[in-house]
């Protein structure tokens, strides 16, 4: 029972300063050492340690450095290589709409000169013939083309279709 009772009359605010005061001499004591151990060449392991550390900082940032600046040229080139091929894949386009062009021309002026020419065609024909002709119309608008070289066939064609009909096809 005595020691509780002693234990109730130490002054904590006074023990409090004494341990701050002695971790505050220790920190002081180790500091100390460190710059004895410096200034003389001897390396201890914790400074060791730390120093290994701080090498490791720096090969890491050295390594982020040089990836970033993998990352920026790989970008730079990936973007590149990106417009070549939207380029490349622009021109393919662009050949095979002139070549559907081509294509729906030729199939109308064909038929336009069978037609001319007296040559039996039946009403499917004439059907495929304008349904080729829409659809060549609107490839012509959505790529801003200008129709030019087919109206004359389509007339003969859209004539020869009406007299089909009063004739009684």
């Amino acid at each position: 029972m005595d020691t509780i009772i002693q234990l109730t009359k130490i002054d904590f605010p006074s023990l409090f300063v004494s341990v701050f005061l002695i971790l505050t001499g220790i920190k002081a004591i180790v500091s100390i050492f460190e710059w004895v151990t410096t200034k003389m060449g001897f390396e201890t392991k914790w400074m060791k340690k730390r120093r290994e550390e701080q090498d490791q900082i720096s090969v890491n940032t050295i390594m982020i450095r040089k990836l970033s600046e993998k990352q920026q040229k790989d970008t730079l080139q990936s973007i590149q290589q990106d417009k070549i091929i939207n380029d490349k894949l622009r021109c393919l386009t662009d050949m095979f709409i002139d070549k559907e062009i081509d294509d729906m021309r030729w199939e109308i002026n064909n038929f336009a000169t069978k037609v001319s020419e007296g040559k039996p065609c039946n009403k499917d024909s004439y059907k495929h013939c304008l349904q080729i002709y829409e659809k060549y119309e609107k490839l012509l608008e959505e790529n801003g083309l200008e129709n030019g070289e087919v109206e004359i066939s389509m007339e003969i064609i859209h004539d020869s279709y009406k007299q089909k009909l009063k004739e009684g096809f």
